[in-house]
């Protein structure tokens, strides 16, 4: 079977990723790129006889050769020579997205484009004449839908046959002008005279558009000083001509390519002064009732996770409950209790603890991934560029935080689109801030136990946006201290307003959820069985429980335990904030992964043997925790969202800042600033409730 490998380039917003994965499928994997921290998306597809290897290249708007994105999606086409470069187009967008087109042109590559979101462009009133535009631009062009499946089989027939033609010399080139189209072939043709090496790998037309650009990355690979001097006359000559920058005006010649091929291809069947995103936007971006939607917004997904997701943790909640009876009730004698102690107190009660969260964890993933594919979440970001300004960063930095509230993890790489090196490890430093799943699952326990049912949305709604206020005074600390410096300018790309699909969103909120239920199976598992054996042993002496009944005895052993010395051991640490040992044993092992706050909690309030016990460790925590349960209730929220990151996060910081001491300056600051804010608040509160 051949094998051929085959580059997606693209502009972000195209719709590259939906495209890479209609053509791939499952059969793809993430990787970075070596030696820099920008993820490498590989996938595979057998089609007509062929292996055919996709590399999803970073989202750019040019290979310029700007920002780490741009080098490594250029460095993959000049050094790897895909055998073909297929270019994603917003064709709603089209004379914008040409651009990167333009310069693929001018490497030589053998070029396919997909034109997406052609249904958006149809609906816009747009019509391609996709013959002609082909022959102009000399590349197959195929028109799709990647979001609805549509056009994958097209587009892999045209890359089959791209792949297999003969590359012939091109009769449409992108003319700079006399002056600049002069300079191009004196350089062309000095560096295939003395520089073999170079065009052995690279167009020589293409090199010397990029020293004309005053392109460094390519100026490195030069290593003639005749052709760089020569480049450098060259620059001087064309200023003193022109009146400008080579790179300017050649820039502005790409422009007019894109706009002279699109007004002889392109027809527009109606002229809307404002299109239908920018009608909304005028809505929901307004400059007055832009933040208060978006806080509701926020606020009615926050009542449905709870609400709707009640009913099915019920449901998992009672089949817990059943299994532990079951097995409780029909084990055999008195054979082995420590492994039936084990399998009920340590691997049911603790894994279905976290398992039981999962409806309510796919409801808010499901939510966000609505948000996400209509387009409002960078409407978001934007809302919130207004009060990022102020604080010395800007809405781009609010992407990542959004993304948190999914995982810190990929909340955190996602800061990689940032490109000030201030405004990117301020950001990482306070992506914890952002309630994850996880914090989630914490939430959904304690909410129904120490607040009335009327409140438990709002109370939900109230921890996230706290969250979000200590992150921006965070930063306005940060920006005052630690990472003084400028706020580099951005412009926002507010992508059109779409419909998503069902496959998109139920795909985008089963990987999320089969990643919480993974982590419930291994980590939480394994952690489970540790805390088991940390709550049981040692035991204490048959003769010190005697006369004690079974919840007296429950604690006396629960005291002996390495838990209870561990609590005990802390618990005057900790009192001031409200919190007794159990609690603060459960706080403790949350640093692993913050689910474990939950499966502590499900194992310390365990009987063992009751067989009558119910398994709702929130009616538990009800009835044992009845003084100032909500200002208590609300501090244990408070000091799990502010609190040290789990370990994994810490690790993703110290991979993405390059330094354990940011790692560790995030670990301990984050804690030192749960237990002073946590401490405030509960004294403040007892001189209420008290």
């Amino acid at each position: 079977m051949k094998k051929i490998t085959v580059a997606l380039a693209g502009n972000p917003n195209s719709g590259k990723t939906t495209v890479f994965n209609m053509l791939t499928g499952a059969r793809q994997h993430v990787a970075n790129y070596p030696g820099v921290t920008v993820e490498q998306k590989e996938g595979f597809r057998r089609y007509g006889g062929y292996e055919i290897r996709f590399i999803d290249l970073p989202g750019t708007y040019s290979l310029d050769a700007y920002s780490i994105e741009e080098i490594v999606a250029r460095n993959f086409i000049v050094d790897e020579h895909p055998d073909v470069v297929v270019d994603v187009v917003d064709s709603s967008n089209i004379e914008r997205n040409l651009y990167l087109a333009t310069q693929l042109i001018e490497m030589d590559v053998p070029l396919v484009l997909a034109f997406n979101m052609s249904d958006i462009a149809r609906l816009n009133g747009l019509v391609f004449d996709i013959d002609e535009m082909s022959e102009l631009l000399e590349a197959e062009i195929i028109l799709t839908v990647g979001s609805k499946g549509r056009g994958g089989n097209e587009l892999l027939g045209a890359i089959l046959r791209t792949a297999e033609k003969e590359k012939t010399k091109r009769s449409h080139k992108i003319s700079y002008g006399g002056e600049i189209n002069e300079k191009v072939a004196e350089l062309s043709g000095l560096i295939e005279q003395i520089d073999n090496k170079a065009i052995e790998k690279y167009h020589p037309d293409w090199l010397a558009i990029k020293l004309l650009e005053r392109d460094k990355e390519i100026a490195k690979k030069i290593k003639d000083d005749t052709v760089k001097q020569k480049a450098d006359e060259s620059i001087k000559e064309i200023k003193a001509i022109l009146g400008d920058e080579p790179e300017v005006i050649m820039a502005d010649r790409r422009y007019g390519f894109i706009s002279g091929a699109c007004q002889e291809t392109i027809k527009k069947t109606v002229e809307f002064r404002h299109s239908f995103s920018d009608t909304i936007d005028s809505v929901l971006t307004n400059q007055v009732l832009g933040l208060p939607i978006f806080l509701l917004l926020m606020f009615v997904v926050f009542q449905v996770t709870f609400t709707v997701g009640s009913y099915p943790m019920g449901w998992l909640e009672m089949f817990f409950d059943w299994l532990c009876k079951m097995i409780i009730t029909y084990w055999p004698g008195d054979n082995m209790l420590w492994l039936r102690s084990l399998l009920v107190e340590g691997v049911i009660r603790g894994v279905g603890g976290v398992v039981m969260f999962l409806p309510n964890i796919l409801l808010l993933f499901a939510s966000i991934a609505i948000l996400e594919a209509t387009g409002y979440m960078a409407r978001a970001a934007f809302i919130m560029d207004r009060v990022m300004h102020k604080i010395g960063l800007h809405g781009k930095s609010f992407i990542p935080m959004i993304i948190g509230f999914g995982c810190s993890v990929p909340a955190i790489m996602a800061t990689r689109i940032l490109e000030n090196r201030r405004n990117r490890f301020t950001t990482i430093m306070v992506i914890p801030l952002m309630s994850c799943g996880a914090r989630f699952a914490i939430y959904a326990l304690l909410i129904p136990a120490f607040f009335p049912l009327k409140w438990q949305g709002t109370m939900l709604w109230l921890i996230y946006i706290v969250g979000v206020v200590i992150a921006i005074i965070c930063v306005k600390i940060l920006r005052l201290t630690v990472f003084k410096g400028e706020t580099t300018p951005f412009v926002m790309e507010l992508p059109p307003y779409r419909m998503p699909t069902f496959k998109a969103l139920g795909l985008y909120t089963w990987q999320r959820g089969w990643m919480y239920l993974k982590k419930a199976g291994t980590v939480i598992l394994l952690a489970s069985i540790v805390l088991w054996f940390a709550k049981t042993y040692p035991k204490p002496s048959e003769q010190s429980l005697q006369g004690l009944n079974a919840q007296q005895s429950h604690e006396l052993k629960l005291s002996s335990s390495v838990i209870g010395r561990i609590g005990k051991t802390i618990e005057p640490a900790i009192k001031p904030l409200g919190f007794d040992w159990k609690i603060g044993t459960a706080l403790v092992g949350s640093v692993a992964a913050k689910e474990l706050f939950i499966t502590q909690m499900a194992i310390v309030y365990a009987v063992e043997g009751d067989a009558e016990q119910s398994h709702n460790l929130r009616y538990r925590l009800r009835e044992t925790y009845t003084e100032n349960r909500a200002l208590m209730g609300f501090c244990i929220m408070l000091f799990c969202l502010i609190s040290s990151p789990c370990v994994v996060t810490v690790v993703m910081t110290k991979q993405e800042t390059g330094s354990w001491g940011w790692a560790m300056f995030q670990f301990f600051g984050l804690t030192i600033l749960a237990y002073v804010v946590t401490l405030v608040v509960y004294q403040v509160g007892i001189l209420f409730v008290g």
